[in-house]
């Protein structure tokens, strides 16, 4: 791994775009890389171990937000660890009841396209008329 990139081959690598790196420094998910004579910033290759992180994060539902409290929490010592768990566990909650709400969505859009014979009028439809609060 080289020992630092300028920001096409650090974003390229991580897998994000170059806006996406300037975005989570504006952010404060990145700290500001030193720049060069020439003005181009130089990221340490750490950046690359941050922006996987981030990804990941993100990959498991974690918000911006909360990916900074988990990134702060991680160079704490001591409580971090609790800590982190107790984030993971409330992300785990909030996605196992959106899990419950997509159910509940999952189950009344089926009983909507079973109940449409898929012709006719549109004032026949009952998704649409679901839809416009008409019920039939």
């Amino acid at each position: 791994m080289p020992h630092s990139l300028t920001i096409s081959p650090l974003a390229r690598q991580a897998g994000v775009g170059i806006d996406t790196v300037r975005y989570y420094e504006r952010m404060g998910l990145l700290p500001e890389p030193p720049r060069r004579a020439s003005g181009y910033r130089v990221y340490p290759a750490e950046t690359l171990q941050r922006l996987q992180f981030i990804r990941r994060a993100k990959n498991l539902g974690f918000s911006l937000e909360e990916i900074r409290e988990l990134l702060e929490l991680s160079h704490r010592s001591g409580d971090g660890v609790g800590a982190v768990k107790a984030t993971a566990a409330a992300k785990l909650k909030d996605v196992e009841e959106r899990i419950v709400e997509l159910e509940r969505m999952r189950d009344g859009l089926r009983q909507l396209v079973d109940a449409c014979p898929g012709h006719g009028a549109p004032q026949d439809c009952p998704i649409l008329g679901a839809l416009s609060g008409d019920s039939k």
